[in-house]
């Protein structure tokens, strides 16, 4: 009878054969998997489908805290990660805009000099067909993203010209309550200038995993974030034809 040892020794090919890194890491060689350009159009089919996101802030090393505000002194360094609106929005609809509330943490933060993260993941359609598959709709198997950056604020007169308060109404009608100018809080119409792209588009053996180059990003046209269709949505196709 073989020892423990020597048993684990002689197993030890089949069991790295069924390593879970293989699914977790881009594998050298898998050939169909998507290119950078395909999942550029994939993360912004998700930024166009989608309206909410995980805003993502770090707080300032010296900034003055309103004995109103109740916070902790010892934040100084430390991130947050707070859910807000976005929408995608002409000229700029691959950089989301955003309706700013100066009183916000996220965006005092932005303020006083913070880069901000945006955080999406792709949601299916509720009625998406089944699959035989357990990892097909996991949400590890899923894509999602991150835009790194940092907030500028929009001029009066560009929000004018392209209608952008409607643009982001039409997706969150309930903010009209906080437009610039209400009674209740200020605010201010910015965008995420996007500076870098960070994609997981599911497990690394079908799926790109790793940065998108910012010029990718911008280089996607409306008319394939239109034409690509995600897992779950009516017209896809598995393989690097969906994009």
């Amino acid at each position: 009878m073989l020892s423990v040892p020597t048993l684990f020794i002689c197993l030890l090919p089949v069991i790295l054969a069924q390593s879970p890194q293989r699914i977790l890491s881009n594998h050298p060689n898998i050939q169909d998997i998507p290119t950078v350009h395909e999942s550029a159009v994939q993360a912004r089919r998700i930024l166009n489908l989608s309206s909410i996101a995980t805003l993502s802030t770090v707080f300032p090393n010296n900034q003055e805290i309103s004995p109103f505000e109740n916070r902790p002194s010892d934040l100084a360094g430390a991130p947050i990660g707070l859910i807000d609106y976005y929408a995608s929005c002409d000229p700029t609809p691959h950089e989301p805009t955003i309706l700013a509330i100066s009183i916000a943490t996220s965006f005092k933060n932005a303020r006083a000099g913070s880069n901000v993260t945006l955080s999406l993941r792709y949601h299916p359609p509720v009625n998406h067909p089944p699959s035989d598959d357990i990892y097909t709709y996991s949400p590890a198997n899923l894509p999602r993203f991150s835009l790194v950056g940092h907030v500028e604020p929009i001029a009066t007169t560009e929000v004018r010209k392209h209608h952008t308060d409607q643009c982001f109404f039409d997706s969150h009608p309930d903010a009209v309550a906080w437009r610039p100018g209400n009674a209740i809080h200020e605010s201010w119409w910015a965008r995420l200038v996007v500076e870098q792209v960070y994609w997981i588009g599911g497990f690394g053996d079908r799926a790109y995993i790793g940065w998108i180059p910012v010029e990718e990003w911008r280089a996607v046209t409306q008319e394939e974030v239109e034409n690509a269709r995600l897992v779950g949505e009516q017209g896809y196709q598995k393989g690097r034809e969906e994009s």
